[in-house]
């Protein structure tokens, strides 16, 4: 039943419009919220860190997308400075992938990323996760909102 849902939808170009919309919506709506819903009153709990007490390479996203929704760039990059740089390629590969399902109904997207690239990227996040739980300057830097150490 469920692939007989998933190929109508595969042929039918307006419902993939439509799902595509929705899925724009829905993340629109979570950007709504995260502007309104201080992070810094109400902080969004990071999981790993509450059961191991260690920084996720995710810890300070939550305060960083706060901070690049209300234009404050040097804000963002201090609570986690990896994020704030792959934020707009991730962006920019989701918008590019919807496209190119939404057109054509299929992935003609993922064949032209670079395993390579997708390794190297896996490895800085698994490197930057554990750097930045190192008690040890510069490594204190890498701990959300460590960068302020340097400008404030």
């Amino acid at each position: 039943m469920f692939m007989e849902l998933a190929e109508k939808i595969r042929e039918n170009i307006k419902a993939r419009i439509a799902l595509v919309v929705c899925a724009g919506a829905a993340a629109a709506a979570g950007a709504v919220y995260l502007y309104f819903h201080d992070p810094h009153s109400y902080p969004l709990p990071c999981i790993f860190y509450l059961l191991t007490g260690f920084y996720c390479p995710g810890c300070g996203a939550g305060r960083a997308c706060y901070s690049l929704l209300h234009l404050r760039f040097v804000d963002a990059f201090c609570y986690n400075p990896l994020m704030t740089i792959l934020l707009p390629l991730i962006g920019l590969y989701i918008a590019v992938r919807a496209l190119d399902w939404m057109v054509t109904g299929g992935n003609h997207v993922d064949r032209k990323v670079s395993v390579k690239l997708l390794v190297w990227i896996l490895a800085i996040v698994l490197v930057y996760g554990v750097l930045r739980n190192i008690p040890v300057f510069p490594f204190t830097l890498l701990a959300p909102g460590g960068l302020w150490a340097l400008i404030g």
